[in-house]
Formats: structure tokens, C-alpha cells, sequence
């Protein structure tokens, strides 16, 4: 009996033994004539191969920040970000990762930041630099010009640039003498005639690119890739992006970026469906194109709360997360607060 007990045991280890080998060489012979590497498409359409991807993507995520090294660049738009998907490929396939690299940059399309001084809401110049337009508004201020309730800040967001002024040229030519104000002078008074500015002038921008306090902190609804930024132009949409786009797969739950009240939650148009939530401050933040809606109109959210997942409802081409951040009605740039 524990002769045929040491015969089956030596039996079975000799089996396994072989399935080992037989393993190691089929694994062996893999590993000789393949290897993982990454392909690459765009749009659906096959462009090459990729051994590292986070080093490719990394270099095209800082293209998309920060272009190739122009001045006053804001982002750089493409219609469509590569996907990867890891192969087992014949070792004679090379990698292209700089040609895949110019593939993006031969559909980007670079929008530069700048801002406007205008005068009765005519754009007059262009300044590069926030801090140098402030200044430029603070000088008229400062110096009593007629005209300072007259001249605003417009941040721009365009594709081509404009040729800058500076701050001391701007107010050369702007400015106005303070108008005299006439005053009726009592017998027991001596007051001499006072110069008034006609008003004060608000120097935060007055646009949706601008920034304004919220008076609430926001944490981000989901991570992922930025794939549209607030301002672009796109062949999907005939005004400017009111939003950013963050590209996650279908499924990711989107999290409440502060606590509110959802005033609307299902279909509505170009957004697919889409959760509203009201905060305080008339801030509101909007969530578009999603697969699924958690949280139903009336319903009081915490920050951080699951209320919805990522999809590709509405004017979509691929799965992401719309994201709008807007005061009083107003949409403002979420990468001001956010990402």
C-alpha cells in the first residue's frame, strides 16, 4: 500500500515537474522572440509604438501646458489625446515615441493669454501681465482720470497674439483731466472748488476668464487627464469652452466639489446629463456628460460625496468629466480653484 502511496506522490512530482519546465520554456521562448510594448492610437487609428508611456505622456501633458516655449502661453489644445495598449509584439517592432510626439503637435493648437484695457467696452491695448494691467487701472485711479468708470480689464484667451503696450503708455494715453465739480459755498463757508474722480473702479477682471473669491474651498471631483481647457474652440461646440474637461473611464465616481444643494440632476442638451449643485455666494458648480446620476434635484450634498459617474452622454466624443464653476450665472475658469 505505501509502495503505490510513493509511487503516485513520485509520479505526480515528476508531472509537475515537467508542466515547470514546459512553462519555463514556452516563457523563454516568449521572452526571445517578443516583448511588451505599448500601441499607440489616435481617434481610433493606429500611430506606432511606445515602450514607456508615462515617459511619452508626460512629455505631451507638458506640451499641452506649456507649448514649445512661446511667450504667454495658456495651453495647448488637441482634439484628441493618444490611447495605449500594452501588446505582446514580435521584438523587430520599434518604438516612435518623437513621431508620435509631432503627430500631436501637427493637430495642437496654441492659445496665448493676455489682457485687454478697455475703454466704454472697446478693447484700446494689450497687456501681457495681470499685475502690469491692475497697475495700469490703480494709475487712472490714482491720478483722478474722468474716464476711470469707463475702463475695465478683459483677460483673453485667443490663438494669436497681439502686440503689447505698457502700463506708463496706456495711462499716457487714457487718461482725462478730473472733471470740476462745482460746489454752492454758504456765506460760513470757504471751501475752495474740489476736482472728484467720478467714480471708483472695481479692479478685479470683469470676464468669465477672470478670478473672483469664492468664499469656499473646492476639492476636485475626479482625477484624470485635462483634455479641453476653459476658453478653446473645438469642432464639437460653436462658442468658447465655458468649462474644463477632465478625461477619466466611464464609471469614475465624480465627488461633490463642496457641499449644496443639487438644483437639477438629469438631461439637459449639449451636457448630456448633468448634476447642478448650488453652494453658497451664488457659486454653482455644474457636472456634464455623465453615465449615471446619484443624487436627485432637491437633495443636500456634502463635499465629497459620490453624486454621479464619468461618461460620455451628450456632445461627447469620449468619456470625461465637464466641469463649470459659475458665480451669479457667470462661468469663470476652473483651473482658477481647481487642477
Amino acid at each position: 500500500m505505501l509502495k503505490k502511496i510513493f509511487i503516485h506522490v513520485r509520479t505526480s512530482i515528476k508531472l509537475i515537474t515537467l508542466i515547470g519546465i514546459a512553462t519555463f520554456l514556452i516563457v523563454g521562448a516568449l521572452a526571445f522572440f517578443y516583448k511588451p510594448i505599448y500601441n499607440v492610437t489616435i481617434d481610433g487609428k493606429q500611430i506606432g509604438y511606445s515602450v514607456n508611456k508615462s515617459k511619452l505622456q508626460t512629455k505631451i501633458n507638458d506640451y499641452l501646458e506649456n507649448g514649445e516655449g512661446q511667450a504667454n502661453v495658456a495651453f495647448v489644445q488637441v482634439e484628441d489625446l493618444p490611447q495605449y495598449k500594452l501588446c505582446l509584439l514580435k521584438r523587430n517592432i520599434v518604438a516612435n515615441d518623437e513621431e508620435i510626439f509631432n503627430k500631436i503637435k501637427e493637430q495642437g493648437v496654441t492659445y496665448y493669454k493676455y489682457y485687454a484695457i478697455l475703454e466704454d467696452n472697446e478693447e484700446k491695448y494689450y497687456i501681457s501681465d495681470f499685475s502690469e494691467a491692475e497697475n495700469t487701472i490703480n494709475q487712472l485711479k490714482q491720478k483722478n482720470s474722468s474716464n476711470i468708470d469707463n475702463i475695465s480689464v478683459l483677460e483673453k484667451y485667443e490663438t494669436e497674439t497681439k502686440d503689447f503696450t505698457t502700463s506708463e503708455q496706456v495711462v499716457a494715453s487714457l487718461y482725462k483731466e478730473p472733471v470740476e465739480q462745482k460746489t454752492v459755498i454758504s456765506k460760513t463757508q470757504t471751501t475752495s472748488p474740489m476736482y472728484v474722480a467720478t467714480g471708483t473702479v472695481n479692479t478685479s477682471l470683469k470676464t468669465s476668464g477672470s478670478k473672483v473669491q469664492l468664499g469656499l474651498n473646492l476639492i476636485k471631483p475626479i482625477s484624470g487627464t485635462i483634455t479641453s481647457r476653459f476658453g478653446a474652440r473645438s469642432r464639437l461646440r460653436k462658442s468658447l469652452h465655458t468649462g474644463l474637461d477632465i478625461s477619466a473611464p466611464t464609471g469614475t465616481a465624480i465627488k461633490a466639489a463642496s457641499g449644496g444643494k443639487v438644483t437639477f440632476s438629469g438631461r439637459k442638451g449639449s451636457y448630456g446629463n448633468l448634476i447642478v449643485i448650488t453652494h453658497e455666494n451664488g457659486v454653482q458648480t455644474y457636472y456634464g456628460h455623465c453615465s449615471k446620476l446619484y443624487a436627485s434635484a432637491g437633495k443636500t450634498v456634502s463635499q465629497g460625496e459620490t453624486i454621479a459617474a464619468v461618461g460620455s452622454t451628450g456632445n461627447s466624443t469620449g468619456p470625461h468629466l465637464h466641469l463649470e464653476i459659475r458665480v451669479n450665472g457667470v462661468a469663470y475658469n476652473p483651473q482658477n480653484y481647481l487642477y
